[in-house]
């Protein structure tokens, strides 16, 4: 990966719909140069895909919270992932260091749809207990790399 590359995967980031005109332009390059790179950063895997950022306000969910997930046991991250991917509140998430065996960041319409989405994850066998922090206000959100 070189400096061109770095240019592009930093326009897509700010805007995946770019024009390969506006690509070529951040990336000092003709738009079917800036083409040929990008198709070959996704053939590679650099560029794993391509998604919209939805507005949580849009759907009405405003309520954030990180929630630590302790287990059972020792559940391998892969039971992990199967006991949570039917939960749609769960957005992401981790496995982490600590006492915590995962970290997930939920979104909900509201308290009590959180509580029923939490409610959801405590039920499954793997989890001893959880924890949660309600977000109050959002300082900084920057694209993903």
């Amino acid at each position: 990966m070189d400096s061109i590359d770095e240019a592009i995967i930093r326009c897509v980031l700010r805007n995946a719909r770019a024009t390969y005109a506006e690509i070529g332009k951040e990336a000092g390059l003709s738009p079917s140069a800036a083409k040929r790179r990008l198709d070959r950063l996704v053939a590679t895997g650099a560029i794993r895909g391509f998604s919209a950022l939805v507005d949580p306000q849009a759907m009405a969910w405003n309520t954030e919270a990180f929630v630590e997930i302790y287990c059972k046991g020792n559940p391998t991250p892969a039971a992990l992932t199967k006991a949570l991917e039917d939960i749609s509140e769960v957005i992401e998430a981790c496995t982490v260091s600590g006492a915590a065996d995962a970290m997930l960041y939920m979104l909900a319409r509201d308290i009590p749809h959180l509580e029923q989405a939490i409610q959801r994850v405590r039920s499954h066998a793997l989890v001893d207990r959880t924890e949660s922090a309600i977000v109050l206000s959002r300082l900084l959100t920057r694209p993903r790399l």
